[in-house]
């Protein structure tokens, strides 16, 4: 039976990528080369995140939240890098679904999986060391992982200001809040765009 995901492996692409059953070869097209990773990106992670629901009260279907990511990057920041942005798109990936870093390195390369495991928590450590190792590591992320990093945090935080998880009173947001400044006190002078819509999220802290 054909492995499933064998439809999502790596393949080259760009001038030298011939066309499947013909002589010629495709056109030198890096910005749909880069069209075509980011929507193989979107297709992954629709599969993978398809029966996960997010925790607010009309239970959001879960890849609503690395679709808004891949918007707040390329409409709002202007964020053009293809590998940045199928990164947004699988980010969690690897820390909610089965996925593994060798499946993501077959499917999109070796600089999207290594992004994609920068911004994965580690497994089986409480939430308390899991939230202070973010802080910590903030600073220390490449570039791509920290423009992926801010787009979480810009849309999470604006999910807890419009669809909270449906459980969390008034103190478990404000601490949330608090929490993601912290994180992205490590973040500061990345991108002024998105730091300047993260400050705007910010600011709707209840």
């Amino acid at each position: 039976m054909p492995d499933p995901a064998a439809r999502f492996a790596h393949r080259p692409t760009g001038p030298r990528a011939g066309r499947r059953g013909g002589g010629r070869e495709a056109d030198a097209d890096p910005a749909g080369a880069g069209l075509a990773l980011v929507l193989k990106a979107a297709a992954f992670a629709a599969e993978r995140h398809r029966r996960q629901r997010r925790k607010d009260l009309h239970a959001t279907p879960y890849i609503n939240h690395p679709l808004a990511l891949a918007s707040v990057l390329s409409v709002e920041a202007g964020v053009t890098d293809p590998e940045v942005l199928a990164a947004a798109l699988l980010h969690d990936t690897l820390e909610d679904t089965e996925t593994t870093a060798s499946e993501l390195r077959e499917a999109f390369g070796e600089r999207v999986a290594a992004i994609v495991d920068e911004v994965t928590d580690e497994p089986d450590i409480d939430d308390d060391l899991r939230r202070q190792r973010q802080v910590d590591r903030a600073g220390q992320l490449s570039l791509g992982a920290r423009l992926v990093k801010l787009a979480d945090n810009i849309a999470n935080l604006r999910d807890v200001a419009e669809r909270p998880p449906h459980a969390w009173g008034l103190a478990r947001k404000r601490d949330y809040f608090d929490w993601t400044a912290r994180v992205v006190a490590g973040l500061r002078g990345t991108h002024p765009v998105l730091e300047s819509l993260f400050d705007q999220a910010q600011a709707r802290r209840p």
